[in-house]
């Protein structure tokens, strides 16, 4: 067992349980960087994502609850080979000349390519968490490794999802399109994010996650959620009421008359394991 996971193991069992890893402690703030907030608005330059969406279709395997899981068993050398180019391709990419819209398909597109890049170099593996390659004695997770450079700058996961996309675009619908290799967070889309739909296919990520048991559960008459919501409580305006709100939003009619009647939320759970189809 790596040192810190040995230490982290040790200290749970102590009086410092937060420093047990991800779940255990509040996520990443939003911070801006700077760096990342160039664009141009009538940009007309496009990415292309065509070889993410051949992988996608490759990879990802509908299971019969609903999910989508993938196929990391599947993965050949040519589909590294196509991985290890469109990742090239996104690195050597000029986003600072993009639109917005470009721009946070890029990102989410980028940040999913990377995650799964991640899991395979590392497979097998039975959960994210197990790749301890992040800087740090506590560092939990492969999140917090640089693993790619966008116009020379080195950046990591969480430069990607907390540093750019959060505090960018301000939109929780973020949370339903980057994905964490786990069975608790919301499948792969089938489907690159593009600019052209991004508003509907970050809709349809919210309705698809919202209406499966993991983002929303009654047990007993009480209202359990993907901690996901609880995590990032100040993405969706942070308080439990504002939360149970925007579940309605996404919610098939039948949950959302149910939601309706709940003020708090009781409690919140995640299931880590790695999101590989059977």
């Amino acid at each position: 067992m790596p040192l810190r996971r040995a230490v982290l193991a040790l200290l749970a069992t102590g009086p410092l349980p937060a420093l047990a890893g991800r779940p255990a402690k509040a996520a990443p703030k939003a911070r801006p960087w700077p760096r990342w907030e160039a664009h141009e608005p009538g940009s007309t330059l496009r990415v292309d994502h065509a070889p993410w969406a051949a992988l996608l279709q490759h990879l990802l395997r509908p299971q019969p609850d609903g999910r989508r899981l993938v196929a990391y068993r599947d993965v050949g050398p040519a589909e590294r080979a196509a991985l290890e180019a469109y990742l090239a391709a996104l690195s050597a990419t000029a986003v600072s000349r993009l639109s917005r819209p470009e721009q946070m398909a890029f990102w989410i597109n980028l940040y999913n390519a990377l995650t799964l890049e991640v899991v395979l170099d590392h497979w097998p593996v039975r959960s994210i968490r197990d790749i301890d390659i992040s800087p740090g004695l506590f560092a939990d997770g492969p999140w917090g490794a640089r693993l790619i450079a966008v116009e020379g700058e080195p950046l990591a996961l969480d430069d990607i999802e907390h540093r750019i996309l959060r505090p960018i675009w301000r939109d929780p619908r973020i949370h339903y399109a980057v994905n964490c290799a786990s069975m608790g967070c919301p499948d792969l889309a089938l489907e690159p994010y593009r600019a052209d739909r991004l508003d509907a296919q970050l809709d349809r990520a919210g309705f698809e996650f919202v209406n499966h048991p993991r983002a929303v559960r009654i047990d007993r008459g009480k209202l359990f959620v993907s901690s996901i919501y609880h995590w990032f409580v100040e993405d969706f305006d942070g308080n439990d009421r504002a939360v149970v709100e925007h579940l309605c939003a996404y919610a098939a009619p039948p949950l959302a008359m149910v939601l309706q009647q709940y003020e708090r939320i009781d409690g919140h759970a995640y299931d880590w394991a790695i999101n590989a189809a059977p």
